[in-house]
């Protein structure tokens, strides 16, 4: 008689074979200085007594993948979740060990065998936890456990012999001044973008013929590129300030925030107009009815019924403009806006890397934690109106 083997969870076994056949990249990198790309080390040259263990992580995932789900997500989340765990103090223990033996001037910076487990043992705890429940709360809870550690291990200091904390020590004023900057685009974007697009989606909703040149007119907007927008606005806006000097006096100029807030509102406009008006026409009729049937004016059905169940889908909007805003806000720099584009393109400029991901990698962790609280109030709220 045969006994069928049958796999139950494909992505974690697609996971597993990356990640083995990512074990001859390097864990980390290990330079002079901070303008040499240096040597890679890979883990057993780091810690050799612990090859054969490490072994047992991919082993496990392995053979999970082929036991009834039911009784082993959990299992496989926990194994995940610990390899992230380890992955980032590890990393934090080889750039102190090779501190140790080397130059004041030595970087050791993640590798990028480094880079993938980590992104895979990722994916491998958000594919599990999407299979252990279909509550949005509960996923959400879930997923921020993952960074309590990693953040324990940042805050006490565990990280700091790393490249890319060394070089946050060099810089820390100019990086809370292009985090200020930063904050300030996303802040000055939302605001207005959200007040202006309620105004027109409310318009476009009361008069559905003009939705039509109205969208065609934002979706053209939307298809300019970024950097010729921001350039485009340059020669109105300095032409402004020269007829009307007063306007330098309220931080109007060619260069700097002016340009790029109107740019980045302008390119906030469409999905939020689109958010007001689906959210809107969602609305079931027969609730509507009722509420007309309960005596409600049209005042009242609007704000306590139409816009309450319509607040869902504006949030899911609103996310889309602020985790397009911070990314966006990166070009912006090019212009005088500052922010962590300044570092990044500064650091493109004297090729040096750590300088570029000291730019680019507090822009994925706030394109990631302003998602994650939009999620959260989404969640909340939908079990609020469940």
């Amino acid at each position: 008689m045969k006994v069928a083997i049958r796999c139950h969870n494909r992505v974690v076994l697609l996971l597993v074979i990356l990640g083995l056949a990512a074990t001859a990249l390097p864990f980390v990198n290990y330079a002079p200085n901070r303008l040499v790309s240096g040597e890679g080390r890979v883990f057993w040259q780091l810690w050799p007594g612990f090859a054969a263990l490490a072994a047992l992580v991919p082993a496990s995932l392995l053979i999970l993948c082929f036991l009834p789900r039911r009784t082993t997500l959990v299992a496989t989340l926990l194994i995940a979740q610990g390899a992230f765990w380890v992955l980032v103090w590890s990393a934090g223990l080889a750039a102190r060990d090779l501190a140790q033996t080397g130059s004041s001037l030595a970087r050791t910076s993640p590798g990028s065998g480094w880079w993938l487990w980590s992104g895979l043992a990722l994916l491998c705890c958000s594919d599990v936890i999407r299979r252990l429940t279909a509550d949005p709360l509960r996923r959400w809870l879930l997923h921020a456990q993952l960074w309590w550690l990693p953040v324990m291990l940042l805050l006490s200091g565990q990280l700091d012999s790393l490249s890319l904390l060394k070089e946050y020590a060099n810089r820390q004023d100019v990086f809370d001044d292009a985090l200020g900057r930063h904050l300030s685009l996303l802040l000055f974007t939302l605001l207005p973008s959200l007040f202006i697009g309620l105004l027109i989606g409310l318009w476009c909703y009361r008069h559905p013929r003009r939705q039509g040149p109205v969208f065609t007119l934002l979706n053209v907007i939307q298809t300019v590129p970024s950097i010729a927008l921001f350039g485009l606005l340059i020669a109105p806006l300095a032409g402004l300030v020269a007829h009307f000097p007063w306007l330098g006096l309220l931080g109007v100029a060619g260069t700097g925030m002016a340009p790029a807030l109107i740019a980045l509102i302008l390119y906030a406009l469409l999905p939020m107009v689109r958010g007001v008006v689906a959210g809107l026409n969602q609305v079931p009729a027969e609730v509507l009815e009722s509420a007309k049937g309960m005596g409600m004016s049209a005042r009242q059905r609007f704000w306590r019924v139409r816009f309450p169940l319509a607040l869902p889908v504006l949030l899911r909007s609103i996310r889309v403009v602020a985790v397009q805003t911070v990314g966006m806000a990166v070009i912006a720099a090019l212009i005088g806006a500052g922010g962590f584009g300044a570092l990044v393109f500064q650091g493109l400029l004297s090729s040096a890397l750590d300088l570029v991901l000291l730019g680019v990698i507090p822009v994925i962790a706030l394109a990631v934690v302003v998602d994650a609280l939009f999620a959260l109030g989404i969640a909340l709220l939908e079990v609020k109106t469940s």
